[in-house]
Order: structure tokens, then sequence, then C-alpha cells
């Protein structure tokens, strides 16, 4: 996630309690969505990338390139996440390298399947974690370092979730859930389904606290599937039924048609070829093109395939096939549904009598499911050779495929038979446990209720005395904060007439005594004839009324603030290249004159910073009076710049005094700064 630090809006209220929670919603509307740059095109950063010298901006351009490559050139976002984490750490921004590694994870993972290669760079910044503070980005590495060991080694996979969950907060609540869930999958990928179910369960807790009914449904899922594996037919369909039923509720209709799914595959197991096909109907009807994953359709109809071929359908069966190969899907990136689509096809070319065809595309099968270790699919695989080298006449082969798969089939069954008997054996110790705890319970409660009225008064007594103190120094606290609020109100503003009286006596000292003065110099000058001394006599008197008007407006007093306020515009028009136009509203009589002489000041500083720092080209100035306020807005068409750093830097007081002006005056101020497209400066005054 980067953040792109060219848009500002913030709005300041004398009483106003809540800039600091507008500025961290700020920064995090600005990390989540990158405004700039979208314009530009992947070459133009792809040259940057390659002519700059300069570290910072060949990092941003690459940021720029993974941006534009994440969805859409998985080989392009892989060389592009390994230039940028290299520069990063070269810069010793590791904080950066460490996320874009985890985004690099799943798809030098999945995409490239080149998990160790993943391992190796996770492992490359996590050798410099000492520098990440973060504790959701340190946490954050561990999973997905597990995630790409669930490709390489389960055990390891669990060791990088348990290391997650020690670098995790208590603010990473959901990221913890995501340990549970994921250590809790690979705990049910090596059989040990006690340890599985009770991290689903603690996913499942979490998330359903947090309202993340998305993942909730996986942790569910694990549960159910951990059943299922056990052979715990019924007790997984009434967990399914439930959490269908859950879903319905929640508005969860895009997983539906998984479930569905799931539990045809549980009736197949348990030989309910009927109850089978009515779930796979049931799962197809309730799929939403675009709400729910298109590789849950092609397992529907791959199934739905081996259905109607033993059951002599063919022309329903080859409507089906139809269908997937049609889609517009990348199997290659998803095994599972590779396998489905597999399976359905090599049963159609069987049934129709292409046994060569079919025969090849099984024996393909049966490599990819023994390369992803997928016991379930190896039996089928084994079992489905068997059949067509008996059809083929090869008995022989169709024996030793036959005896391959019954003997997964028992390893499978002797493995949930094992499984079943730790888990009921768990369930029993579980009982006893709490029976005893129950016991022990009940005992120290009988002991402890004669002093339970004591105890109660105890405490009510503790409570009451704590609460007193607590509010007498919360009262104190207030009054202090308060006090020192006003004082600090007060200084600053008593600092602002004690300048604003200064700038008067010294605009008034250069016009009285240094202006008479140049004036007699200038008519003696005019006597001798000299010329070129007389014009910079008059150059230099312009000067010092110059900076007399500026430090002090006498043209408030001559002309009222509305003519004062046209003229410092018209002065600004005329002896500048800055064009600026404006809509001045008559506001005279309104204010006293110390608040008219500080809405002079900020209008005349705002167009000031406008002419030293926006190198604008036009400007306009809005004074309207309303019913209950005025509203003066200042704009320009200038560079632009990044108001909390402008904010922050000690050297900059411009903004700081527009501030105080504002908080002088009662009203609001409000800055809306977008990189090369101006600035915005509104002011707010009651009536």
């Amino acid at each position: 996630m980067f953040i792109s630090n060219n848009l500002s809006t913030f709005i300041f209220s004398a009483d106003n309690s809540l800039v600091l929670k507008k500025l961290l919603f700020l920064l995090f509307i600005i990390a989540l969505c990158p405004f700039s740059g979208y314009c530009q095109d992947i070459p133009h950063y792809e040259k940057i990338v390659k002519t700059t010298n300069d570290k910072s901006l060949k990092l941003a351009a690459l940021d720029s390139l993974l941006l534009r490559t994440f969805s859409t050139n998985p080989e392009s976002f892989i060389k592009y996440s390994l230039d940028y984490i290299s520069l990063a750490q070269e810069m010793d921004s590791i904080e950066w390298a460490a996320k874009k590694a985890m985004n690099l994870q799943y798809p030098l993972t999945n995409y490239a399947n080149d998990p160790l290669n993943a391992i190796t760079i996770i492992n490359s910044v996590l050798a410099r974690k000492y520098k990440i503070k973060d504790s959701s980005l340190l946490g954050g590495l561990y999973i997905k370092r597990g995630k790409a060991n669930t490709k390489v080694d389960f055990k390891k996979a669990i060791e990088d979730y348990n290391l997650a969950l020690e670098n995790f907060s208590a603010k990473d609540s959901l990221y913890i859930a995501d340990a549970y869930l994921f250590r809790g999958q690979a705990y049910s990928q090596l059989g040990k389904f006690v340890l599985a179910g009770e991290d689903y369960t603690r996913a499942y807790t979490i998330y359903e606290a947090k309202k993340e009914y998305n993942y909730m449904v996986f942790a569910q899922e694990g549960i159910i599937n951990m059943f299922s594996m056990n052979g715990f037919y019924e007790k997984a369909k009434k967990e399914r039924e439930a959490l269908i039923e859950k879903m319905k509720v929640l508005g969860l209709n895009s997983f539906l048609p998984n479930e569905y799914y799931n539990q045809a595959l549980d009736y197949k197991k348990m030989g309910e070829r009927d109850l089978e096909y009515k779930s796979l109907l049931l799962a197809e009807k309730l799929f939403v093109k675009n709400e729910s994953e298109e590789s849950i359709f092609i397992g529907i109809h791959s199934r739905l395939i081996e259905y109607y071929c033993e059951h002599n359908q063919i022309i329903e069966a080859k409507k089906h096939l139809d269908l997937i190969e049609n889609l517009d899907f990348d199997l290659s990136g998803n095994p599972s549904a590779e396998l489905n689509y597999m399976g359905g096809k090599a049963k159609y070319l069987q049934s129709t009598g292409k046994q060569d065809e079919a025969l090849a595309l099984a024996k393909e099968k049966l490599a990819i499911a023994k390369k992803l270790g997928l016991e379930d699919e190896i039996m089928s695989s084994y079992s489905f050779l068997s059949e067509i080298y008996y059809d083929i006449g090869d008995f022989k082969k169709s024996v030793e495929y036959n005896q391959a798969s019954t003997a997964i089939k028992d390893s499978i069954y002797n493995r949930s038979t094992a499984n079943a008997l730790a888990y009921y054996q768990t369930l029993y110790e579980t009982e006893k446990k709490e029976k005893e705890l129950v016991e022990k319970t009940s005992n120290i409660t009988l002991l402890e209720k004669d002093n339970e009225s004591f105890k109660k008064a105890m405490l009510f007594g503790g409570i009451a005395i704590l609460l007193g103190f607590g509010l007498i120094l919360l009262y104190r606290n207030q009054r202090h904060l308060k006090s020192n609020k006003i004082l600090q109100e007060k200084f600053s503003q008593e600092l602002l007439v004690s300048q604003e009286g200064e700038r008067k006596r010294i605009s008034k000292d250069l016009h009285d005594g240094v202006g008479q003065q140049l004036l007699v110099i200038k008519n003696k000058l005019m006597a001798s004839g000299d010329e070129d001394t007389k014009k910079m006599v008059d150059h230099t008197i312009e000067e010092v009324r110059t900076i007399s008007r500026d430090l002090h407006p006498f043209q408030l007093q001559e002309l009222g603030i509305t003519k004062a306020i046209e003229y410092t515009i018209n002065l600004i028009d005329e002896n500048t290249t800055l064009f600026i136009s404006a809509e001045i509203d008559n506001i005279d009589n309104i204010f006293s004159k110390e608040d008219e002489v500080n809405i002079y000041r900020i209008i005349q500083e705002s167009l000031s910073n406008i002419l030293k720092h926006a190198n604008a080209e036009a400007g306009k100035v809005s004074v309207k009076k309303f019913t209950n306020n005025i509203l003066i807005s200042i704009r320009d068409n200038g560079v632009g710049f990044d108001f909390s750093e402008k904010y922050q830097d000690v050297k900059s007081l411009g903004l700081k005094t527009l501030l105080e002006r504002t908080k002088f005056l009662k009203g609001q101020m409000k800055v809306t700064s977008k990189k090369d497209t101006g600035t915005v400066l509104e002011f707010q005054f009651p009536l």
C-alpha cells in the first residue's frame, strides 16, 4: 500500500477537536487510493526506471508499474516486484520491501509455481526484521511465508503461523484470525483434525465478532471438511445445513453453490447418487456468474457430466461439456478446476468410445494429482484408469490400477479410523476435564458463599473511593487544560494585536519621518537639476510608501474594508503577472476596526503566498455576505502543496498565522490543495 501525498483537505475550527482524526482518516484514504499518474503509460515508467539515477524516483516509477501490471501481466508484476524489493533493501526501506514481498508471494507461488523463491525473498526481508516496527507487517510476513511453505512442507508452514501469532499484537485481531484459519488448514492436511478444529473455531469466533462474514464462512467450511474427511458425513451435513441457513440470513448467496457442490461430493462418497444429482442441480441453479467462483462452475458441470455418462445420457453430458469448454477461464492457475475438467471430459470420451483419448487424459490427470499429492484424486484416477483398461481388454493393467486404487482407499480408511478414534478420545478427555472443573468450581462457590456479602461491600466501597478520586483528578485535569487553552489563545491574540500596533507605529514613522525627509531631498535635487538622482529618490519614496501601506493598511480608514480589499486586488493585478478576478460583496460596518484589520490581513497574506510560492497564472478572490456569516474564498491555479508537510514545517509560519487570525475572529478555515491543479483557501466568519 503506497501513499500518494498530492491531495490534502482539512477543516479547522477554533473549537474543533477532530483535526487529528481527520488527518488520520485522510492518510488512510490516500494510502488506499493513489490519485496521480494514471494518465501515464507503462513505457513512460519503464523509461524512468532505465534512465534515472535518482533512487527515490526509480522506486516510485516501479511502484507505478506494479500498479498497472498487478491484475494484467503476472510475469511483469513478478519482475518489477523483484526489482522494487532489491532497490528498497538497498535504500534501507525495509518496511516497503516487506510490503512488496508480501504482495509477490501469491503470484510467485501459484502463477510461477516457485514457492521456494517466494520463501527466499521473504527470508531476505526477515533478515532485517528488527527494522520493522509494525506488528501487522511483521506477522504478515510469517503468514505469507507459511502460505508458500504449504506448497513445500506443511510442518514448516505451521511453524510460520506460530511465529505470526507470536508477533501480532492485540490490535491485529483479524490477522490473528487469518493465522488460526491457515494453521487449521495446514493441520487438516497433516491429518491433525482435533488441532485443526480448535484453530477453525478460534478463527470463526474472531471473524464473527468482527462481522467479517466471508472469512467466517471459510473457517466454518474448514470444520465441515474436517468432518467429511474423517467420514462423519452426517455430522458434516448437519454443520453445512446450519451454515447455509446462516449464509441466507447474512445475504452471502455467492457462497451457496459451493456448499451444495461440496454436499454433492459427500453424497457421492456415501453412495447416495440421486441425492448427489439433486445437490448438483441446486448448485447449478444458484450459480451466478461474476459473483460465484468459476472454478465451482467447472466442478458442478464436470460432476454432472460424470453422472449423465454413468446413466447413458450422453446428449445431456455433451451440453455440460460444451458449457465448460466455451468458458473463458484459465485453468492452468487452478489445479482443482483443471482436475475436475479432465475427469469430466475423460468420462465423456470413454462413454463415446474414444478410449485412447480418454486414457491419455486420465493419465495426465493422474500425473497432476500425484504432483499435488491429492489422495482422493489419485485414488479416483487409478479407479478410472482401471475401467478404461478393462474396456480396451488390457485386464492385467486394469487389475494393477484397481489394486493401486484399493490400496489408497484402505490407507485413507485406516487413517480416517485412527483420526476418528483420536477425535472421540479428545472429546472424552475434554468432557472429563470439564466435569472435574465444574465439581471444583462448585466446591469453591460453597466455600466463598459465606464471604460473598463482605466481599461485595469491600468491592463496591473500593470502587466508590477510586471513582471519587478519579472524578476529582479528571475535574482538575480538565480545568488545567481549559486554563492552558485560554491562556494560549489569549497570548496568540495579544501577540497579533501587539504585532499590528508595532506595524502601525513603524508605518507611521516611515511615512512621516523617512518619507518626509526623502521629499525634502527630492525638492533640493529638483533645484540642482540632478535628474538621475531625483529618479532614484522617487523610486525610494515609492518603495517606502509601499512598505508603509503593507505594514498598516491606511486605506482601511480612508476607504473602508470593501474598497481596501478591491484596491489591494487591483494593485496586484496591475503590477504583477498574476491575472486576478474578484467578486466582492459590501461588508463595510459589519466588523469592528480590529476585526477588519485581521480580515484584510488574511486576504493580503493569502495573496502574498500565491505570489511567492504558487507559481500561478491566475487567481480569484470571492467575498460573499450571507444572513449569518461571511464567506471568503481565495483560489489559484498554481502548483499546489502538501498541507500536512507544510503545516508541520517549523520554518513555515504563513498557514499558522492565517489559522491564528481565523481563531481570533472565531471563524473556520478550510484548505484544499491538489498538486498541479492549485489551491483553495476558504474562510467563514460568523456575523
